[in-house]
């Protein structure tokens, strides 16, 4: 019987194609390249998040805070501030121009009312009030009596009839117009918020400063110097008049000035002395550092602590350069409480235009704001007043 023959030799692969050979190695290169693109691309993303967050850092910061990083801010600050484009500002707000320019967004305007704060010097301790209208009132009561006392089953008897007076502080629109040059706003590191809020701040400052302390009242706020002044007591004087005493010499602060100073601050009632300051220029202060008493000791007392203002006779002394030197008829010196006795009322949005035609290179910002102030508590203030 034959047996079958079995074959035991194995047959070898075909040979592969070689053509298909490369087109494989090609694929596997693509895809490297493709994969260390999209790994180089990362890596560049994660740098320039950290370029900025460097530059940012290095950033002054203003009055402790920087604007938000709100899409409403961004489009704000590159769109409109540094290109002029409005388009951002649209879309994301649905802001309308208006005479005045663009309302700044929040964020910006609170760096704005934070650095003046910071300096302006009576805006700092009076009482502000945001509105949202050009105008502001206020029914302020200058007597009567609303209450009284009774057992618990005893009748009411009727009380006085209060008497109010209505404040309208005059208001007038306050303008600042800084400038920057297309380079500085072109380039992506300079803090085009913090600048334009400094800057606009600081323009504010000096105007409203002059104008709340010797405001006419046409078109700009009342100052407090501007309010009638006699040296009646309260309770007599009409409503708006200031009290004064005089310093008893024509052209100084007279022969015992640590004793006039002691009277003017015991002529504001003991409830508005705490919280009150005294306000004067520079000069005034100057002379007044000088002082000493009968047995030596200055009546000007340095502070003690950082952050803590100089005081004279126990209570705070700001500085104001609008406040009048020592002269004849002059009133040098103010000491009250001015949250209580001068309002501030101010319309809150700031408006900004921007302007890179009138003045090429430079690019201006103006800006705006409606701003007024008035006496609101006659007896809250009182003045030293240099006799004639």
């Amino acid at each position: 019987m034959d047996m079958p023959v079995i074959d035991t030799t194995t047959s070898a692969p075909a040979p592969a194609d070689p053509l298909d050979a490369s087109f494989d190695l090609v694929a596997r290169q693509d895809k490297a390249e493709t994969d260390i693109a999209a790994l180089r691309s990362d890596v560049d993303e994660v740098k320039a998040r950290v370029d900025r967050i460097g530059k940012a850092a290095a950033r002054p910061v203003l009055a402790g805070a920087a604007a938000a990083d709100t899409p409403e801010v961004k489009g704000f600050v590159d769109g409109y501030l540094r290109r002029g484009s409005t388009a951002e500002i649209k879309s994301l707000s649905g802001a309308v121009p208006t005479d005045g320019g663009y309302a700044v967004p929040r964020a910006i305007d609170a760096l704005i009312a934070r650095e003046l704060t910071a300096i302006s010097p009576i805006r700092s301790i009076a009482q502000v009030v945001q509105t949202g209208t050009a105008g502001y009132r206020k029914l302020v009561s200058t007597g009567g009596t609303a209450s009284g006392w009774v057992s618990e089953t005893a009748g009411r008897p009727e009380t006085d009839t209060p008497q109010f007076a209505e404040v309208a502080p005059p208001t007038g629109e306050l303008y600042a117009n800084p400038a920057a040059s297309q380079a500085m706003l072109d380039d992506a590191a300079f803090d085009i918020e913090a600048w334009l809020a400094s800057e606009i701040a600081m323009e504010f400052a000096c105007a409203e400063g002059a104008a709340f302390v010797n405001g006419s009242g046409f078109d700009q706020p009342e100052g407090f110097l501007t309010s009638p002044a006699t040296t009646a007591a309260d309770g007599v004087r009409p409503f708006g008049t200031l009290q004064y005493i005089g310093s008893g010499d024509g052209t100084g602060l007279g022969s015992d000035p640590d004793l006039r100073l002691i009277d003017l601050v015991h002529t504001l009632k003991a409830g508005h002395r705490q919280g009150a300051s005294f306000v004067m220029n520079s000069a005034t202060l100057a002379e007044v550092r000088k002082l000493k008493t009968a047995d030596g000791a200055f009546v000007w007392q340095p502070g003690l602590v950082a952050g803590q203002p100089d005081r004279l006779l126990g209570y705070p002394v700001v500085e104001a350069e609008d406040m009048p030197d020592i002269g004849g008829g002059a009133f040098p010196i103010a000491f009250g409480n001015f949250r209580a006795g001068y309002l501030i009322a101010e319309r809150s949005a700031t408006q900004i235009l921007r302007d890179p035609f009138t003045n090429k290179p430079f690019v201006h910002f103006y800006a705006t704001k409606r701003v007024g102030g008035q006496v609101l508590d006659s007896g809250a203030i009182k003045l030293l007043k240099i006799e004639e």
